[in-house]
């Protein structure tokens, strides 16, 4: 038999599959159906997920581990923050290691275990990177422009200004003084269906900036739709905040970021070069579920005999939620 975890990292929600420990690991079809399967919340599978962590061996001395993220709907994403954190719990309790790399599509990634945010909720910090304003990074396509930095895009919403990076998940940013779940859901969808602009899609968060060094930002992911929180995407937009709102911003203090799961804390270090800049995501690793399934299971996207084990966990970080709500 074969163990899952579900996990989230601000109530973003995932399962993890390490390919380690199975006789034969799945092919990337038999990933994406197995994806497909346990993150639909049709299937009554602990209201599905937004994707499936899946850790394997990696090929680079200096990582422990290998994550690749398979989203809801099967395709791959490069990154993803919140579910990183996820995966570095589980190998930092794997190998007894609290500092270490973990192999990404696009990079390798430092990572290590933080002090708890709250009593019983395993923090860990995870940097973001690379970085890239480059249209061909993204890629987008608007007026023949190589950057899209503060830009009024009225095709988008007439007066409201737009922001561009990869992290290397491809990000539209908007600063705005109430999010407007209507536009961001338009905007969102529209962007991620056939559209000149984002001919791969793109990951859209809308930023109300509420004090100094403390935002809240909502995301209509990639390949997910309305998510609780998107990693890469507050770590994206902390660094636009740093950027263009100077006012509001002090390097040596991290970033407060709540968003409708919880909230993560970032850590933006600019640069004279703004690719060079430096972000850390340091949020809680939640898990809350074991899952028991059959080696050929897994191989055939059969979720309809598991066993499901309770952890506890969500409870502690329910706590959490609470207690950052009066706030």
């Amino acid at each position: 038999m074969s163990q899952l975890l579900k996990v989230h990292g601000s109530e973003n929600q995932f399962f993890i599959l390490d390919q380690t420990q199975l006789n034969k690991q799945l092919s990337d079809n038999e990933l994406k159906q197995l994806a497909i399967k346990l993150c639909d919340s049709n299937n009554n599978i602990l209201d599905g997920a937004d994707g499936l962590l899946v850790i394997n061996d990696s090929k680079f001395a200096d990582c422990i581990g290998q994550m690749r993220v398979i989203n809801a709907d099967g395709s791959e994403a490069k990154m993803c923050g919140n579910g990183l954190r996820t995966v570095s719990r589980y190998l930092s309790e794997k190998f007894n290691q609290d500092s270490f790399k973990v192999e990404t599509l696009e990079t390798n990634l430092a990572v290590k275990k933080s002090e708890n945010f709250f009593d019983k909720v395993p923090t860990y910090s995870v940097e973001i990177s690379p970085i890239s304003f480059a249209k061909d990074d993204l890629p987008f396509s608007y007026m023949n422009k190589i950057e899209l930095i503060d830009e009024d895009i009225p095709e988008f919403i007439p007066g409201q200004k737009f922001t561009a990076l990869a992290v290397p998940n491809p990000h539209l940013i908007s600063f705005v003084d109430e999010v407007d779940e209507d536009d961001l859901g338009r905007i969102g969808h529209d962007l991620n269906g056939s559209n000149e602009y984002f001919p791969e899609g793109v990951n859209v968060s809308f930023c109300e900036i509420l004090d100094t060094n403390k935002l809240f930002v909502q995301t209509y992911e990639r390949g997910v739709g309305f998510t609780n929180a998107c990693g890469t995407g507050m770590s994206a937009t902390s660094l636009a905040f740093a950027m263009l709102n100077k006012n509001y911003f002090d390097q040596d203090e991290d970033i407060t970021v709540f968003n409708p799961g919880g909230m993560v804390k970032t850590n933006i270090k600019l640069a004279k070069r703004k690719e060079d800049s430096q972000i850390h995501l340091i949020g809680n690793a939640t898990f809350t579920h074991e899952l028991t399934i059959s080696e050929n299971d897994l191989h055939v996207a059969n979720v309809n005999d598991i066993d499901i084990l309770d952890t506890g966990e969500e409870t502690y970080y329910q706590e959490f939620v609470d207690s950052i709500s009066k706030i």
